[in-house]
């Protein structure tokens, strides 16, 4: 959720997807994640260094950056900064912020999502309705040294918290500020992508309306851009000492999406919209078949090698060249699948409906077609429980039990674990006292 803005200080730049290209690289060394603080553990740096990523093998090891924001564009972004090696301090007011308690829920009720948002963050709880609050987090985010002066935010309209404000004490600082609407005004992945056009796209082909989306992606591709802003404003203050005030609104990334994946100029040039097309692939073949034993599965073939192997496997190959000739397409082009897509599937279909699931993965595994079984979150979570992915394993979580934890997406190519361990989430407020007195010299404030 992203919360009404009001105007910003001069300077503002709008950050919009595709504008920043992040430099070429390779991950080839980890370190290990030190335990996390106890609650009780005396404040000081002693104790928060165990919570953080000191190696300088880590990419970001050695910036510091301090998240304001609540749901999840700016927790998203603050977690990516943080698995690539950055010290995150997540602030929250007295009680926490609005998704504190956010569903899924823990054995204990504790939110599954809050914990998978914040994993390895330390966390400050602040009375922000309060003068001496808001000086405090002001005071944490302008603390000195070139680590710091990083504000990632989705609070809005806050003059104590404005960057003119702020600047004044760090003229370097770096501000990422998360909105809703391009205007500033209230919205959340669910209303951007309604007003986006997308929902009519979206469902089967004979549904009765508009469809959101279950994946928050907008919230999610705000997040990779607001974290990419970071680097980006962070090349620039220490190629010229300048910092950035730089905005990133839910709207423009689901306008620019849609423009450069062809979503709206096609509406545009054509004059009509993308109709829905259920678990047909738009503009090539891929379609959902139903197999003997009530499974699923979705095969794609993209390429004109994939297409053949496909009539080979199915042996529809004489069948699909008389239907060719008669509708006088030519299949080897994609578009010609795409138009004629109900008839191919029909003539496919009963191959896959006399095999089961096993059959047709013995099939399968020697061509070239496209394919995955269509699963549930259950099934999934289970073969990850058993180790079934690189990036995902097991951690025991207070008020969760064990569950499934990563450490993120990015890991050093050929690695077959994780590189490292993931870490769990703080209390809410965990690090308060020792975060003030490490980078303030107070424990209160």
């Amino acid at each position: 959720m992203v919360p009404a803005a009001s105007p910003h200080g001069p300077g503002c730049l709008s950050v919009r997807p595709g504008c920043v290209r992040p430099g070429p690289g390779c991950l080839s060394a980890w370190s290990r994640l030190p335990p996390r603080l106890a609650r009780g553990d005396s404040p000081g740096s002693a104790a928060i260094s165990s919570v953080l990523v000191s190696s300088t093998q880590l990419p970001l090891a050695g910036l510091r950056v301090v998240e304001v924001g609540s749901f999840i564009a700016v927790p998203a972004a603050g977690l990516a900064l943080r698995q690539l090696g950055a010290r995150v301090i997540r602030v929250d007011p007295v009680g926490g912020a609005p998704d504190i308690s956010r569903w899924p829920l823990g054995r204990d009720g504790r939110s599954l999502y809050w914990v998978g948002l914040n994993r390895g963050k330390e966390s400050v709880e602040l009375d922000l309705g309060s003068l001496a609050g808001q000086a405090t987090l002001r005071r944490l985010v302008t603390a000195g040294g070139a680590a710091g002066g990083i504000l990632l935010s989705n609070i809005a309209g806050k003059p104590w918290l404005s960057d003119e404000l702020l600047r004044q004490d760090r003229p370097d600082l770096i501000y990422v500020q998360v909105l809703g609407q391009a205007d500033g005004g209230s919205a959340v992945d669910y209303t951007i992508n309604a007003a986006s056009g997308l929902a009519y796209a979206t469902g089967p082909e004979d549904g009765p309306g508009p469809l959101n989306q279950a994946l928050p992606a907008w919230d999610l591709l705000a997040a990779a851009h607001t974290a990419l802003a970071v680097l980006a404003a962070l090349r620039h203050r220490e190629a010229t000492g300048q910092g950035s005030c730089l905005q990133v609104a839910l709207e423009d990334v689901a306008m620019s999406t849609l423009t450069t994946l062809g979503f709206l100029p096609d509406a545009q040039l054509r004059l009509r919209s993308r109709p829905p097309h259920g678990n047909y692939l738009y503009g090539t073949f891929g379609a959902d078949m139903p197999l003997a034993d009530g499974d699923r599965i979705m095969v794609v073939a993209l390429t004109a090698r994939q297409w053949e192997s496909l009539l080979e496997l199915t042996g529809t190959g004489r069948a699909v060249a008389a239907l060719e000739t008669a509708l006088e397409a030519d299949f080897r082009q994609e578009g010609d699948r795409y138009r004629h897509r109900h008839v191919l599937a029909a003539l496919m279909r009963p191959w896959f409906e006399a095999r089961s699931l096993g059959e047709v993965t013995a099939a399968l595994g020697g061509t070239r077609v496209l394919w995955a079984p269509f699963r549930r979150f259950t099934d999934v979570a289970g073969d990850l429980s058993r180790g079934g992915s690189a990036v995902v394993s097991p951690l025991a979580e207070e008020g969760v039990g064990e569950t499934l934890a990563t450490t993120g997406p990015v890991r050093p190519a050929g690695a077959s674990g994780l590189p490292v361990p993931p870490v769990p989430a703080p209390r809410l407020g965990q690090h308060t006292e020792a975060v003030l007195a490490e980078l303030l010299g107070s424990a209160g404030g």
